[in-house]
């Protein structure tokens, strides 16, 4: 850039320059356009201003600032601080890393916007529930454990109240599958009297394991 901006201050036409020293005409405007920014700085390590490349050699920060602006241009438009971070290692082979990488992305204003995950499948957990009396909670757990002998596993399901912590049923076997969970809990309503009558709902509330059932 430096070098563009001496012989185009001499006279030669732009284009002809920026296609010798191998920049893009948008990239030489938008630096020598940009205002300068004001560094804010709150302590810490002061900010070098360069990279090292493979051989040991300092590359300026507004040189990686004109490469990120070319990537950009060209299919890793889409890409984040992180990928950018790797493209700079392999194409360039500067030293850098994915935070510095971030400050050059933010200075510039291309960083892409974040991601927001979606959970498909949310996690109902009984939080700040008040238990005063047994049946009000009880909570669904699956264990395992490895039979040295026969190598293989097997499998304990058991529902506890969490108001007495007491085992109300439980399952135990080589396999665990939806089906034994169903069979555990009638078998739980069925010991704690919980089943009303017919056409009614149960009064007790579960909390399934966040596990899958083989």
């Amino acid at each position: 850039m430096e070098i563009a901006g001496k012989w185009i201050k001499r006279g030669y036409a732009a284009r002809k320059v920026l296609q010798i020293v191998g920049v893009s005409e948008q990239t030489y405007y938008y630096q020598r356009n940009k205002k300068k920014q004001v560094i804010d700085y709150r302590g810490g390590r002061p900010i070098p201003g360069y990279s090292l490349n493979s051989q040991q050699q300092p590359v300026s920060d507004l040189q990686i600032k004109e490469w990120l602006l070319e990537l950009i241009m060209g299919e890793e438009s889409v890409y984040g601080y992180r990928k950018l971070t790797v493209c700079l290692q392999r194409q360039y082979g500067l030293m850098i890393n994915k935070k510095k990488v971030y400050r050059l992305c933010k200075e510039l204003g291309i960083l892409q916007p974040q991601r927001k995950k979606k959970n498909q499948h949310p996690r109902r957990i009984a939080c700040n529930r008040e238990i005063t009396a047994s049946n009000q909670l009880w909570e669904m757990d699956v264990k395992y454990g490895y039979i040295a002998n026969e190598n293989r596993f097997f499998y304990l399901l058991s529902i506890i109240d969490v108001y007495d912590r007491a085992i109300v049923d439980y399952h135990m076997g080589l396999t665990c599958e939806g089906k034994h969970a169903v069979q555990v809990l009638q078998r739980g309503l069925l010991k704690r009297q919980q089943y009303e009558q017919p056409g009614g709902h149960c009064a007790s509330h579960i909390q399934w394991p966040p596990v899958y059932l083989p």
